[in-house]
Parts: structure tokens; C-alpha cells; sequence
């Protein structure tokens, strides 16, 4: 029926209609998940904590809540300078 599916896959993607599973009554409250780099992780925190944390080794570390600037997911896109810290999430 469908033999030239897997061009037609590749090629076209969509040309077959439905597929996969139905969601009845599909709201977006539930995907809603704000995400932030990992490279933006520093402009949440103030800046006498990042040059406190950049300029000391000592055993007191940062940690930087996400969750209190409005994000829930953190991916890892960029780099943290080699200081120590603590991500909540």
C-alpha cells in the first residue's frame, strides 16, 4: 500500500497525514517549562556574589536557585567560568 514510504518519509516528511498518538483536549499549561543556558546562569545572582565566588576558593560555594527567576530547566549550551557552584533547578 504505502511501498514507497520510506522516500517518501525522508523526502516529504508530512505526506502521510496523521501519525502517532491523539491527545484529546491538549492545553499547554502542562509543557509549559521555561529553560535558561547554562551560560546565562551568572546574570541571576548579583554581582558582588560572582566576583566574591570568581576571586575566592574558600569552602563557601554559590548556589544559584533557578526556580526564584521563574525557569525549570537548565541546558547545557555555553561555559561556566572554573569556580565552583551549586545549580537548583
Amino acid at each position: 500500500q504505502h511501498h514507497h514510504r520510506i522516500l517518501m518519509d525522508k523526502y516529504h516528511p508530512g505526506y502521510f497525514g496523521k501519525v502517532g498518538m491523539r491527545h484529546f483536549h491538549k492545553t499547554q499549561n502542562k509543557y509549559y517549562c521555561p529553560i535558561v543556558n547554562v551560560d546565562h546562569l551568572w546574570t541571576l545572582v548579583s554581582d558582588e556574589t560572582r566576583q566574591n565566588a570568581l576571586k575566592n576558593s574558600s569552602d563557601q560555594v554559590p548556589v544559584i536557585d533557578v526556580t526564584q527567576s521563574g525557569y525549570s530547566k537548565v541546558l547545557g549550551k555555553g561555559r561556566l567560568p572554573s569556580a565552583p557552584v551549586i545549580v537548583k533547578a
